[in-house]
């Protein structure tokens, strides 16, 4: 049925798609600290960065996209291999309909799979809402399971003013003495197909 989601993993090919979901959020708020959207072979590049190790997944309604989550290295020490950062950008005119913690249920099912233990959100907040910065994506991480672990204040400076930027983290995993090693998203194979099912 063409108005059923799916979600299927993303590929380069669908830079210039998702490219556009960001393009809002950089221009219009401080929800990402980057200032200036980046070109599409950046872009793509970021896309296969990400899939050498970690799951690039999209939202679908029939061919088109409306919104995509991804892991990424917490750090870059061995030691915190089984714990990513995670992001999320839905398409403006898709948001609360559910999107967005559907792709995280899915993308926590890849990451478990691949042995990895926590998740961890970096995200940007105030004390003071504007037409930039709500804090609702604070409330959708606590709706989701995270919980809030840390603040920096004024540690970030977009249009004309100074953000704060909240570290939350969810527990995934049962941290087993001796962890498994975190498995690259394109060795899970055919397991793929269940855990996006």
């Amino acid at each position: 049925m063409a108005d059923e989601i799916r979600i299927r993993m993303a590929g380069p090919g669908d830079a210039l798609e998702l490219l556009e979901i960001y393009r809002p959020y950089v221009e219009h708020t401080a929800i990402t600290f980057e200032y200036e959207t980046p070109g599409i072979e950046e872009f793509q590049d970021r896309i296969a960065g990400t899939l050498a190790r970690y799951p690039y997944l999209a939202a679908c309604r029939g061919e088109e996209i409306l919104g995509y989550a991804y892991a990424s290295p917490f750090k870059e020490r061995a030691a915190y291999d089984w714990a990513v950062e995670t992001s999320l950008y839905i398409r403006e005119d898709s948001r609360g309909r559910g999107i967005g913690r559907e792709l995280y249920r899915k993308l926590e099912a890849v990451l478990l799979a691949q042995n990895v233990q926590n998740v961890n959100a970096c995200i940007a907040c105030t004390d003071s809402p504007d037409s930039r910065l709500d804090n609702r994506s604070v409330g959708f991480h606590e709706h989701v399971g995270y919980r809030t672990v840390g603040t920096f204040h004024r540690c970030g400076y977009k249009f004309g003013r100074w953000y704060d930027v909240v570290w939350m983290e969810k527990l995934l995993g049962g941290h087993p003495d001796s962890p498994g090693r975190v498995i690259p998203v394109g060795e899970l194979g055919g397991r793929m197909k269940s855990l996006l099912a």
